[in-house]
């Protein structure tokens, strides 16, 4: 009986919160320090990601995992839920191939929230 009560309340479903990835429109980010052995400069832009959320972001989940043929192992995932994991090739998304650009790897991160989460972390008004 606890059990179906706990099962029916809305506010224990969990959703995508957000998905973030390389590819689409990145934020840069840079190097903190110099590192010589790989010729990389302090302030140099050594990464970049971006933030998808909303239907956009379960469709390109969706293409990833179905590349992934939907098995991720158990070190894909952290402590708190959350998930991760690359593919090798952008094409496989159905991405067309630009020779201009050649052939990149994408890494995808999912974070996971409940209903009301945002209460704990929103500014005091």
């Amino acid at each position: 009986m606890v059990a179906d009560k706990k099962a029916s309340n809305p506010m224990r479903d969990i959703r995508v919160s957000k998905l973030q990835l390389t590819g689409q429109q990145p934020v840069f980010g840079k190097a903190r320090y110099t590192v010589r052995q790989w010729s990389i400069r302090r302030n140099e832009k050594i990464s970049a990601h971006v933030t998808v959320r909303g239907e956009k972001a379960m469709q390109l989940l969706e293409a990833g995992l179905k590349v992934k043929e939907y098995e991720l192992i158990r070190r894909n995932f952290s402590d708190s839920g959350n998930f991760g994991f690359g593919i090798n090739e952008h094409i496989d998304l159905g991405i067309k191939y630009d020779p201009s650009t050649g052939i990149y790897g994408m890494d995808f991160y999912v974070v996971l929230e409940r209903p009301g989460y945002r209460v704990a972390r929103r500014r005091k008004q």
